[in-house]
C-alpha cells in the first residue's frame, strides 16, 4: 500500500528530520511508529497526509507517487485516510454527531446517508449515548473516541494516529489500542506514532522505531 524510496527531509539547513527512510508497508498492516519526541514520527505521518512534501525521495501510495501531486489532487486521495490527532482536534461549538459527520458533508452525502453512518461509526467506538453532547463535556476518552469515529467515517482504507494515547492514562490507553487493534480487523491499515514502548507489549505488532531520523529498527519485538 506504501513505499517509501530514499526519503529526506528537511526544516532549515540543520540535520534532516528523516534521513533515507526506505519503507513498505503493506495492505492490511498494523504498524507502530516509535521513537523519542522529535525522532521524525509526526513528519513522517504528514508526508504520508500530504500534510508536507519530502525534499527528496519519492512516496507511492496504492502505485500513486504522491510526491508529484499537485495541490488541487490531494483531497482526493486524502479521502482514502483517516487522521487522529493527538489533541483531537475536535469543533468545540458542534455536538458529537455534528463532529463525526462533517466528513461526510464535506464530500457532499446526503442527509440519510449521514445519518446512518455517523450512529454506526459512534456506535462502533461506543460513544452513541454522548451523540447530542459537546467536546467541552466530554471526558478526554471520550473526545477521543469522538475523533476516532470521525477518522473513520468515510470507511479509510489507511488510518494514521499521531500520539492518541498521549493524553490519557494506562486504562484509557488500553482502551483505545483494544479499539484500534478491533477496527483493524476490518481490513483497514493502520498506523500509530507513540513514544510510549508500553503500548507494543500489549500488541503483536510490527513496530517501526525512528531514532534521529533514521530507521533504527523494523520488525516484531521478540
Amino acid at each position: 500500500m506504501i513505499q517509501m524510496f530514499h526519503i529526506y527531509k528537511y526544516y532549515g539547513r540543520t540535520h534532516p528530520a528523516l534521513e533515507d527512510i526506505n519503507l513498505k508497508i503493506g495492505k492490511g498492516d498494523f504498524i507502530f511508529l516509535v521513537g523519542a519526541s522529535g525522532a521524525g514520527k509526526t513528519s513522517l505521518l504528514k508526508l504520508i497526509f500530504c500534510e508536507e512534501r519530502s525534499d527528496q525521495g519519492q512516496i507511492l501510495i496504492g502505485g500513486q507517487n504522491i510526491s508529484r501531486l499537485k495541490e488541487r489532487e490531494i483531497p482526493f486521495i486524502r479521502r482514502k485516510m483517516g487522521f487522529i490527532f493527538q489533541d483531537y482536534k475536535l469543533i468545540q461549538r458542534k455536538t458529537v454527531f455534528e463532529n463525526v459527520a462533517l466528513p461526510m458533508e464535506i464530500l457532499g452525502a446526503s442527509r440519510g446517508e449521514i445519518r446512518k453512518r455517523v450512529h454506526e461509526v459512534l456506535k462502533l467506538v461506543r460513544i452513541e449515548h454522548r451523540h447530542e453532547q459537546r467536546p467541552p463535556f466530554l471526558s478526554g476518552g471520550e473526545k477521543q473516541r469522538v475523533a476516532i469515529a470521525r477518522a473513520l467515517v468515510n470507511r479509510p482504507r489507511l488510518l494514521l494516529a499521531d500520539e492518541p494515547t498521549g493524553n490519557l492514562d494506562d486504562e484509557l490507553s488500553n482502551e483505545i489500542v483494544n479499539l484500534l487493534k478491533s477496527i483493524h480487523t476490518t481490513g483497514t491499515t493502520i498506523i500509530v506514532a507513540t513514544h510510549d514502548r508500553r503500548l507494543l507489549s500489549k500488541a503483536a505488532k510490527r513496530v517501526l522505531v525512528l531514532e534521529k531520523g533514521k530507521i533504527a529498527f523494523d520488525g516484531i519485538p521478540a
